[in-house]
């Protein structure tokens, strides 16, 4: 019996290489952050990130922010503030495995806002529930 010299490694959430090697790249720009009397927008991604980049793009001389988190309760404050508030021009960047990100204003005015992202191979559906806010994650 002759044995394989390479074998395939199932691509899972703790796959290595999938975060090792350049993300596939994601963009999303101009997209209309609803007022925080509205549902969150949700922006779905087909794999598993390695990072993400969220700007708020809003150039009113009025600050319009807007909240981002990682499920609709954390964004909404429904059991506790697990969001971050970007105002205007301003972005935040790190290296997160989500496989969706919510938005939401964080005023009675809308906003808007831009999204890139560095993709892995891996399916989202390996990533079972994303992120909760009951977890104080999302």
């Amino acid at each position: 019996m002759i044995m394989s010299l390479y074998h395939q490694t199932q691509r899972g959430i703790g796959y290595l290489p999938s975060y090792q090697a350049s993300g596939i790249p994601f963009l999303t720009s101009s997209l209309d952050i609803p007022d925080n009397s509205s549902e969150p927008i949700v922006v779905n991604f087909e794999t598993v990130s390695r990072f993400i980049v969220v700007t708020n793009t809003c150039t009113d001389s009025a600050n319009r922010p807007f909240r981002f988190g990682f499920s609709r309760n954390g964004v909404l404050g429904v059991e506790n503030n697990n969001f971050i508030v970007l105002n205007n021009n301003e972005s935040f960047r790190e290296e997160f495995r989500v496989s969706k990100i919510f938005l939401v204003s964080d005023s009675v005015f809308a906003a808007t806002g831009s999204i890139i992202a560095g993709l892995t191979d891996i399916d989202s559906s390996n990533l079972i529930n994303n992120w909760s806010g009951s977890l104080g994650v999302g």
